[in-house]
């Protein structure tokens, strides 16, 4: 454990950002479960809505630095085409 009072308060830094961090993550890994629900019950309204929802939670991600943006742009183009592939 840390001895010296600024390493004391880079711990406790560190941690609030990694829970925050984990929560953003944690919101949009939901949000990604949410749209494959609606593309597995093939509920066309509802998947794309949350869609829309869960790219915003992506790109949230990425802008944060959470994700890469590799990992995000590949994660709305696989949510995009099961969506697509459900409506056509």
């Amino acid at each position: 454990m840390a001895n010296i009072k600024s390493a004391i308060k880079r711990v406790g830094v560190n941690q609030k950002k990694h829970d925050l961090n984990q929560s953003y993550k944690s919101d949009m890994r939901s949000q990604v479960k949410r749209v494959e629900q609606f593309v597995d019950a093939k509920d066309v309204d509802n998947a794309k809505s949350a869609l829309q929802q869960a790219t915003k939670k992506i790109d949230k991600a990425v802008q944060k630095g959470i994700v890469h943006q590799n990992n995000g742009n590949r994660k709305k183009s696989r949510l995009s085409k099961m969506v697509n592939n459900l409506s056509a």
